[in-house]
């Protein structure tokens, strides 16, 4: 397999406007995962139930106090600047969400502490109050990380080549088609791949993270699927008795404004964490778990980087080694970035100026035309 810079490639959608994109490489490390291992700090390793604790606590403090700060004061606004507050209030609270999720996302990875029924009860608890399916994400998620950027076997954002596009998707490549489907994809992407596996690995019959039947599951994981929709089931029912009480309305502004906050940014980084021009996938002919896992993009998000506890800018070390804490990644990334070189991806590019730019520019993928070495490396193209 080879590697190098792509030929001039038009990230603009503009024949007149080509920018030389610099790829991935796709070669054979020249290192392995052990040696990877062996340039991170051993203490990068290890979690501490009573750190994990910590970060926990802190960020439902942030909660509470925002909560409390947005009904006290906000609702003494004079007219109409309640209307302004409130959408403030749900950008920050719902960034303290993200921050909560990826608690309960490590959880899932055993990143939490030593026991991993610690982890299980932690994160089930968290992720059924943030409306996320623990158990089905978890098992879900696990299998990405195990085949990720494989075509055949990844579980999430698997992109089409372009005979496979829909005739919509030709019909929606125009400014107002991209702000459309990113508006669809920002609201309700998350649920959307959770209820219909939109963007998820093809499988023979219907699959949902939310039935225990579905084809993503083994015999023995269906059970887990039970258990996590009584969780959801359980607090979407408490939160219809509070809206019964106080108001839907008001359960709105408290909670529904960050959580849909939480979920546009959630889609946002794990799109763009898998998204890029340079960023390879390959079919079972290429792909190795090596390769797979370095084909990921750590992100800038500024200071929600230190809000969303470095799930941004520290994903291709997560990829590597999922089970060390985030409180210990950026030390990790740091020590792997010499040995790995150019295999490390990273790009510093505003989030929302990387987010309307990819979706114009990684449409479909194609392997390179006349390369019967490496076809069965696919690259993003936006050229029809």
């Amino acid at each position: 397999m080879g590697a190098g810079r792509s030929n001039p490639s038009d990230l603009d959608g503009k024949k007149s406007e080509t920018v030389s994109i610099k790829r991935a490489p796709t070669s054979k490390p020249p290192f392995t995962l052990a040696d990877i291992k062996k340039t991170i700090p051993p203490h990068c390793f290890e979690r501490s139930l009573i750190r994990s604790f910590s970060y926990l606590v802190y960020d439902l403090t942030l909660v509470w106090i925002l909560y409390y700060l947005a009904t006290t004061y906000i609702p003494q606004l004079p007219h109409p600047l309640p209307y302004l507050a409130w959408p403030v209030y749900w950008f920050v609270q719902g960034c303290v969400f993200i921050g909560i999720w990826v608690i309960g996302h490590e959880c899932g990875h055993h990143a939490f502490s030593d026991h991993v029924w610690v982890d299980d009860c932690i994160g089930f608890v968290i992720h059924s109050c943030l409306l996320t399916p623990y158990f089905s994400w978890k098992i879900s998620h696990r299998r990405h990380h195990s085949n990720t950027g494989s075509l055949d076997r990844d579980e999430v954002y698997v992109p089409k080549t372009k005979s496979k596009l829909s005739s919509s998707a030709f019909y929606l490549d125009n400014p107002i088609g991209r702000t459309f489907t990113l508006a669809v994809k920002l609201s309700l992407g998350w649920y959307i791949y959770l209820s219909i596996n939109a963007a998820g690995r093809p499988y023979d019959k219907f699959a949902s993270h939310y039935d225990p039947r579905s084809p993503i599951f083994s015999d023995n994981e269906r059970v887990l699927i039970l258990i996590t929709d009584i969780g959801l089931v359980s607090f979407s029912f408490l939160l219809y008795k509070v809206a019964t009480f106080a108001g839907f309305a008001n359960v709105f502004c408290v909670y529904g404004g960050a959580l849909m906050v939480m979920n546009a940014f959630l889609v946002t980084i794990t799109y763009l964490q898998h998204t890029h021009p340079s960023l390879p996938r390959y079919d079972d002919s290429e792909w190795n778990w090596m390769n797979g896992a370095l084909s990921t993009m750590d992100r800038d998000y500024g200071v929600l980087n230190k809000v969303f506890h470095n799930v941004t800018d520290t994903h291709v070390v997560h990829h590597l080694f999922s089970y060390i804490p985030h409180y210990h990644a950026m030390e990790a990334t740091k020590a792997i970035r010499p040995i790995v070189g150019e295999f490390y991806q990273k790009d510093s590019t505003p989030f929302f100026l990387a987010l309307w730019r990819e979706s114009k520019n990684c449409l479909f993928i194609e392997p390179d035309e006349g390369d019967e070495k490496n076809k069965g490396i696919y690259w993003f193209r936006s050229q029809y």
